[in-house]
């Protein structure tokens, strides 16, 4: 994954970093690594400090209420090791509320509930840069 993930991370001991910062969030919310890289890619372009319009922060995207719902106020969103923990963590969340229906989980994850716009964007990239087995994609 290190040679895919040069594009975005030049310095390779950074990208190793991150790989496993990512697959030890991933693998601890029984996410493939692999999802969670393109949700990534597609929410910040592994951008650690990218804040979008609506407050969302770090490279998933997390929005900031979620810290009061997890009872961590204080957590900062731009670490990369505690935005994968919230990100993974409430992807997983929604993925249980959507009965494991990828679409629908990320777009609830996105805030897009019923477009596939968001979830049609990872999937893209999923197969584009990050695939490495079959993932089901409800349709």
């Amino acid at each position: 994954m290190s040679a895919r993930l040069a594009r975005f991370v030049k310095e390779p001991g950074e990208r190793l970093e991150l790989l496993r910062q990512v697959h030890a969030a991933a693998v601890r919310a029984e996410l493939p690594p692999e999802l969670v890289l393109a949700v990534i890619e597609v929410e910040s372009h592994f951008d650690r400090f990218a804040v979008s319009s609506a407050g969302a922060q770090g490279m998933m995207q997390v929005m900031p209420f979620w810290k009061n719902e997890i009872g961590r106020p204080g957590d900062n969103l731009t670490l990369n090791r505690t935005n994968f923990e919230y990100g993974c963590r409430i992807l997983q969340f929604y993925l249980q509320r959507e009965d494991g229906h990828l679409h629908r989980a990320l777009a609830a994850y996105n805030g897009s509930s019923g477009s596939k716009r968001y979830s049609n964007k990872v999937k893209v990239a999923w197969k584009s840069h990050w695939r490495t087995e079959p993932l089901y994609w409800a349709p």
